[in-house]
């Protein structure tokens, strides 16, 4: 592949930093730069002149964004923050407000991380690292309890290959099937997801340290690891023996062959779904603020190439919601009445007479539980529970996943209790 002049020098600048972390790029990731010179270089130029027609939008005649009523009406916001295009990397402000939550959420991270890029929420931050660090015929290794569209991101997008390790052992998080796949040469980039998508878990802060120091010995051997840290629903932690803090924190600086990529947003942890705000933070040892501007301008062409920016709109809602003086108040409450729904399941499945007829794995965090039907099929109980319980749950594999995030707390004991006739019925008809 042909390598443009601009990415050649950020190439330069992240080997004189980290040689390892070059080698991690995928090929595209090497070659993907962000343009200095031609239409946005040329517009920066131009801003604040007086006479200014080098962007591409329309204003009216008092310099404003041209924009229709219809829209603007129903918009309390700047016209600025709404009908312009924010940067590729994403408004400056929020990046510098986000990189400040993660420092403050995560208390032993240093601040020796990247600035974060905004992305269109979780999937284009995931699909963005696809595009910079996997190659076709690479494998993602991550545990065999995942999130569904792990397979379009990577394998469909990018040709990567899925492969999976043993989600839990006993009860634990089974660090060791984790390990036993990091092990071996060469590149090996490993996805991690806590709270769990589908099952809820966080591992608890011994299993953290655990995997912590498996991903640390693979690293000592040679390995060149990317630890891509799906951090979706990053605070829903209900329990005081769990992991508070993203394993983010300690990989940033954990070996120089390890780079940690932190996918997260303001799409589950501020309530805001379809506001589409992610963001990308890079932590690696050896980093120097030249190299983290490097691979954010790798990043940034690759945001530029695919979505141009993420909406000003959301991420200027997101921004102002951060700034408001009942901000930490209100996602205290919205935490509050999601933990007495894990509660209340928690409660509700110690019921005896359900344990003869499924399993609920272990769980502790994020917006879901996981049951296995002992003596029948989950997808026959699925589809039971629609038949004649007016209920919905998502079955993977043999198991259901009941998202409690979206049940009131006085509907989820008839839920399982659904779940339990549901499954009597199907063991009997099988």
């Amino acid at each position: 592949m042909l390598i443009n002049k601009q990415a050649e020098e950020l190439n330069s600048i992240i080997i004189k930093s980290n040689p390892a972390v070059f080698q991690m790029l995928s090929e595209k990731g090497k070659s993907i730069y962000f343009p200095k010179e031609g239409i946005i270089a040329q517009s920066a130029q131009a801003k604040g002149k007086k006479f200014n027609a080098t962007i591409g939008i329309a204003v009216e005649d008092d310099a404003s964004p041209m924009r229709l009523n219809s829209i603007s009406s129903k918009v309390l916001l700047d016209p600025k923050e709404v009908f312009v295009y924010a940067p590729s990397q994403g408004k400056p402000e929020l990046r510098e407000e986000w990189k400040k939550q993660i420092l403050g959420k995560n208390a032993s991270l240093k601040n020796q991380i990247s600035l974060p890029l905004v992305t269109n929420a979780l999937t284009h931050g995931l699909s963005i690292v696809g595009y910079m660090f996997a190659n076709e015929g690479d494998k993602i290794i991550l545990s065999d309890l995942f999130w569904g569209n792990y397979k379009l991101i990577f394998s469909n997008a990018y040709g990567a290959e899925l492969e999976t390790f043993n989600t839990f052992k006993e009860g634990l998080f089974d660090v060791e099937s984790m390990k036993q796949k990091l092990s071996g040469g060469g590149k090996k980039i490993l996805l991690l997801n806590f709270p769990n998508n589908p099952c809820g878990y966080t591992p608890t802060k011994k299993e953290a340290q655990q995997i912590i120091n498996a991903i640390r010995e693979c690293s000592e051997s040679g390995n060149k690891i990317v630890v891509i840290l799906d951090d979706a629903y990053f605070g829903l932690f209900f329990e005081e023996e769990t992991q508070k803090e993203s394993l983010f924190a300690a990989l940033s600086l954990i070996h120089e062959n390890v780079l940690a990529i932190k996918i997260d947003g303001a799409t589950k942890e501020d309530y805001v779904w379809g506001l589409r705000v992610g963001f990308i933070t890079y932590g690696f040892k050896g980093a120097t603020p030249e190299a983290y501007k490097a691979l954010e301008d790798k990043t940034a062409g690759a945001i530029r190439g695919s979505i141009s920016n993420v909406p000003n709109i959301s991420q200027s809602l997101v921004l102002n919601a951060f700034k408001a003086s009942d901000y930490k108040k209100e996602k205290q409450e919205k935490f509050e009445i999601l933990k007495q729904r894990y509660l209340e399941v928690k409660r509700v499945i110690n019921n005896e007479k359900y344990k003869t007829v499924f399993e609920p794995l272990p769980f502790n965090s994020g917006y879901f539980m996981c049951v296995k039907p002992k003596k029948t099929v989950a997808e026959k109980v699925r589809l039971k529970l629609l038949e004649k319980y007016d209920t919905g749950v998502i079955s993977i594999g043999n198991l259901l996943r009941v998202s409690f995030s979206s049940l009131p707390a006085k509907n989820i004991e008839q839920v399982f209790e659904n779940i339990y006739l549901a499954c009597k019925e199907c063991e009997v008809n099988d």
